[in-house]
């Protein structure tokens, strides 16, 4: 009896936290690594250096693999339809991934399904974003279609001044992404998973706190969120999986929008695990690095429920500490049921390093379940001595 061999193009962290799902099932991980210092290169017995741009490597990559899967989204579409047709296994297949590379190729996909789209346009100058502003009203959001995460690649405009001023961006790319500025309450994640063969499951739609573009915190379920809100959530997220034929874990970033039918609007997709799904490893059934594995394989799903009533996830960036097992004493012992996810990576601020989780006991409310994961983060982030208080 032989065992699948998963290739996982990038080196990252998320690659690197498939690892274990992959032993538990008895499956064989590789990792194409951008470098030999990424971190999944520590846990991975297979992780050879090569440039993921470059078709030739791929191949080598993908020659002795069941199938080839993602770290993240920046494979050329082209190399990969490539590699298709030479019978090796993708999944995500490209024209589903196109739909996380390209916003504008996202904006349309969801325009078209009738699902909730803020208002959008592409632009190819800044007389467009004027034109769009007359008809939407200041402020819009100017978004690079690719390459753009963690708040990077995104500009708010609040009058044609500022326009004008970021007319720059069209040499770098164009047309660009234009879109209404939305009023929302809070930010939302929908992580789905689906297989080849069309199953597909969900788990409980999250809320997200970003810090400055970047996730700081999950809650899971979100809390108060209605009934109606989430159902529509998850229906919609499953509807872009299923229409859009994506493969493995694909989150779908939302807008919660009170007042506004349906309840939210998409706001971004990713297919893959994501940062607002690291809850699951802790606090589901099944975790979205296993389900993503069992997906990809075209395996029988996991249950995805929730394993307590409130679930919080919080990364920690890089701080003041440069040892971070130093602070494992104080962090360990501060809260002894939160879990400790490290990436391995060195340490640089603002640079995520890890996460903990934490389900809550059932005394707990949300905010002493987001206050036991902050206490652990703190102290890991900034060592023992300064660590021990709140956000």
């Amino acid at each position: 009896m032989t065992f699948p061999v998963i290739g996982v193009v990038g080196g990252g962290q998320l690659a690197r936290m498939m690892a274990p799902a992959a032993v538990a099932l008895g499956f064989e991980l590789r990792v194409l690594a951008e470098s030999p210092d990424v971190c999944a290169v520590a846990v991975v017995a297979q992780a050879p250096v090569g440039d993921y741009t470059d078709l030739d490597t791929l191949r080598g990559f993908a020659r002795g693999v069941d199938v080839l899967t993602f770290d993240h989204e920046h494979v050329p579409s082209e190399h990969l339809q490539a590699l298709i047709a030479e019978g090796v296994n993708v999944q995500p297949r490209p024209d589903a991934l196109l739909n996380a590379q390209d916003k504008l190729v996202m904006r349309a996909a969801i325009e078209r399904l009738g699902l909730p789209n803020p208002a959008w346009s592409a632009v190819a100058s800044v007389a467009d974003i004027a034109a769009f502003a007359d008809n939407h009203g200041w402020p819009v959001v100017l978004k690079m279609p690719r390459g753009g995460y963690d708040g990077k690649g995104v500009k708010v405009l609040r009058s044609a001044a500022d326009a004008s001023a970021a007319a720059d961006w069209f040499e770098a790319m164009s047309p660009l992404l234009v879109e209404e500025m939305v009023g929302f309450s809070r930010e939302l994640s929908a992580l789905v998973a689906r297989t080849p063969s069309g199953e597909s499951r969900a788990w409980p739609v999250a809320e997200s706190i970003q810090v400055e573009g970047v996730c700081d915190e999950v809650i899971a379920p979100a809390p108060a969120i209605a009934a109606e809100v989430a159902a529509s959530a998850q229906a919609a997220a499953l509807r872009i999986a299923n229409e859009l034929g994506v493969t493995g874990v694909m989150a779908a970033e939302l807008f919660e929008t009170p007042g506004r039918a349906p309840g939210f609007l998409i706001n971004e997709l990713a297919m893959r695990p994501h940062n607002t799904g690291h809850w699951t490893m802790d606090g589901a059934v099944t975790g979205q690095f296993e389900q993503h594995l069992r997906a990809v394989l075209d395996l029988p799903l996991g249950a995805t429920d929730a394993l307590g009533d409130i679930v919080v996830m919080k990364n920690f960036l890089g701080g003041a500490n440069q040892d971070l097992f130093s602070a494992y004493p104080a962090a360990l012992a501060a809260e002894p049921t939160v879990k400790v996810h490290s990436y391995g990576k060195s340490v640089r601020p603002g640079r995520k390093i890890g996460h903990v989780n934490v389900i809550a006991a059932k005394h707990d409310d949300v905010a002493t379940a987001r206050a036991r994961a902050a206490t652990v983060a703190n102290i890991i982030r900034d060592g023992a001595e300064k660590g021990d208080t709140h956000d």
